[in-house]
């Protein structure tokens, strides 16, 4: 089972989208469900995150997904919570909501119920936007218990925003 990236292994990421983000004066915002925040609590582990970490959403429900982020009700009963559709929707709604100029959203199962056969455990969908710019979206199938799932899901959404600021 893969464990996923340590906590030194998510500060350095993390320090890595510090830099990034200073470099270009702008704020990252988070969406998460199935981090439950981490990939925050990741960024504000740092000191000095306040000058260029802005804020997260935790909606871990659907009905939290609607009211805070805008997703529609439609795209959860015709997609489902964990889809690509969700996940372009929250990242949108996350940029629409706060002054960030970045975002990351991520929504997935992390384990150990609540798989399916056609989304299965390990199943992660993760959107980056920053702003004026097409968001991008990307699934994942990680290996691993609910820790690892949602290590690794903390490790991409840091690269994922390292790379739309880096290019």
């Amino acid at each position: 089972m893969k464990a996923g990236p340590d906590d030194a292994g998510l500060c350095r990421q993390a320090e890595q989208v510090a830099v990034a983000l200073r470099a270009h004066g702008e704020m990252l915002a988070t969406a998460e469900s199935c981090t439950g925040g981490w990939i925050a609590k990741a960024c504000t582990d740092l000191a000095g995150s306040s000058e260029w970490f802005e804020s997260a959403a935790v909606t871990y429900s659907n009905r939290a997904k609607q009211a805070l982020l805008g997703v529609t009700s439609a795209t959860l009963e015709k997609y489902g919570a964990v889809s690509r559709e969700c996940a372009l929707e929250m990242v949108a709604g996350v940029l629409a909501r706060f002054e960030a100029n970045v975002a990351v959203a991520v929504t997935g199962i992390a384990g150990p119920g609540g798989g399916t056969q056609e989304k299965p455990i390990g199943t992660v969908w993760v959107a980056w936007q920053r702003r004026g710019h097409e968001a991008r979206v990307e699934a994942f199938h990680f290996g691993g218990d609910r820790d690892a799932v949602r290590r690794q899901t903390v490790a991409v959404a840091l690269e994922g925003v390292r790379k739309i600021l880096t290019p």
